[in-house]
């Protein structure tokens, strides 16, 4: 289902012009308007999803092989030296189009740093209580 007011919506299914690079029945992937690098893209399915919890799995299953040859297809042709795949969920996560997207961000060797964080030393009893807490939940 899409929805009218949504414009990855509007986006993914030719409604509104974007620069496609892969196209399927399910799936369109579009270079970003804003992007960290040079051949930046986002998966974006032809359905909306509100992010990756309400993705269902047969969909799931399709996105992480498209991202690896989205990402494949860059070093080929774009010559970078890796890419990340990245996908955020709720807004405190960065997403800011709360419609389900993946960025596949090339990586170049002299580019600039892009997807970090510093590193934590949380101690083992700090990691086993986080573990069952998250494991309660499941």
């Amino acid at each position: 289902m899409k929805e009218d007011s949504c414009i990855f919506c509007k986006i993914a299914n030719g409604e509104i012009p974007s620069a496609t690079i892969y196209e399927d029945e399910q799936f369109r992937v579009i270079l970003d308007l804003g992007p960290a690098s040079k051949g930046h893209a986002l998966i974006l399915p032809k359905e909306h999803f509100a992010d990756v919890c309400a993705l269902p799995e047969t969909w799931a299953a399709k996105v992480l092989p498209l991202g690896a040859k989205i990402g494949a297809a860059m070093k080929q042709a774009l010559g970078c030296s890796g890419f990340n795949l990245v996908q955020n969920n709720g807004a405190s996560a960065g997403q800011t189009v709360f419609h389900f997207h993946m960025h596949v961000i090339p990586r170049y060797d002299d580019g600039a740093k892009i997807v970090t964080w510093t590193p934590k030393n949380p101690s083992q009893e700090e990691l086993a209580q986080i573990a069952e807490t998250i494991k309660s939940a499941l």
